[in-house]
């Protein structure tokens, strides 16, 4: 049994269509009927149903899905095993939140395609909730995320990256000198409070009795800067990081204390043939992040501070 026609179906079955799963694996959706028919054929059952433009296992298909899925876990773990380098095959199946993808790993990765160029990395953008229940399925060796708001099962490793606490971003041109009146005063965008940031920045309204007049509601960190940056209100937003020029020109403003933040860090099971792996790529970001803060430190000097009511 060819294991590539394996994964071929399983791709089939988790996207719903054949030729979303050959746009998925840079295959024509010929080659990916054939797979399925010589897969079939081994299997001596038919595993897919047809019905129009999508597709459905079939009840023998059904039964061995999940099986499926272990032994192509269990053949990627044999061949990152099967090394005699320091480190573990690739490649490493990583998540990361947006702005951890477009803040934190730019640099990270830069690194490591130098030092390792012969291990690959699969990186798979997601929020922190899917990003959290992938790495405990065993599909992702580790991800990049917001710490949850409850206590991380012992079978994971968790290691802080980055605290980021809530500011007052506004339009670049906007002079604030109490934060807390702009808030009560200007139109306000909505951190999704549905996210652990978002969470935290309503937690802080309430406890300063303040009810701003909400224009809109929305996940998506950079989505909400791009709207403040073209005047359609302020926000509460986590300090995020970022690399190079911010594609939404913006200016935070720190909020009177006590202020919360929101930790970043890297989650992976604490077993596994790649977590060796996934320590040294960890353990490169907390290089890269101590870097970074001594370069702040040297060119912006004290942070600034904003004007308590």
């Amino acid at each position: 049994m060819d294991s590539r026609f394996l994964q071929t179906y399983v791709h089939v079955v988790e996207l719903g269509s054949i030729a979303q799963a050959a746009r998925h694996q840079g295959l024509t959706p010929a080659t990916v009927q054939q797979r399925l028919r010589a897969l079939e054929a081994d299997m001596g059952s038919a595993l897919i149903a047809r019905s129009g433009r999508t597709v459905k296992p079939t009840p023998a298909g059904t039964r061995i899905l999940e099986r499926a899925r272990n032994l192509l876990r269990d053949l990627r773990d044999l061949r990152s095993a099967a090394t005699e380098s320091d480190l573990p095959a690739g490649p490493l199946r990583l998540g990361a939140t947006p702005t951890a993808l477009t803040g934190i790993m730019p640099p990270v990765l830069r690194t490591w395609a130098a030092r390792h160029p012969h291990i690959e990395i699969y990186i798979e953008p997601a929020p922190t909730t899917l990003l959290y229940s992938k790495v405990l399925a065993g599909e992702l060796d580790g991800a990049l995320l917001v710490h949850p708001m409850f206590t991380l099962p012992k079978s994971c490793v968790w290691r802080d990256l980055r605290r980021e606490p809530l500011v007052l971003v506004t339009p670049i041109d906007m002079v604030v000198e109490d934060p807390l009146a702009v808030i009560a005063r200007e139109a306000y965008i909505r951190y999704d409070r549905s996210v652990v940031g978002g969470r935290m920045a309503d937690d802080y309204l309430r406890a300063r009795n303040l009810r701003p007049q909400v224009r809109f509601e929305l996940d998506g960190i950079d989505s909400i800067a791009k709207l403040v940056s073209e005047g359609l209100g302020v926000a509460l937003l986590p300090d995020w990081a970022t690399t190079g020029a911010s594609p939404a020109p913006v200016k935070r403003w720190p909020l009177p204390a006590p202020c919360p933040s929101r930790t970043v860090g890297a989650l992976w099971p604490r077993s596994g043939v790649r977590s060796e792996l996934m320590r040294a790529f960890v353990e490169l970001a907390e290089s890269q992040a101590a870097a970074g803060r001594q370069d702040r430190t040297r060119t912006d000097g004290p942070p600034r501070k904003a004007r308590q009511p």
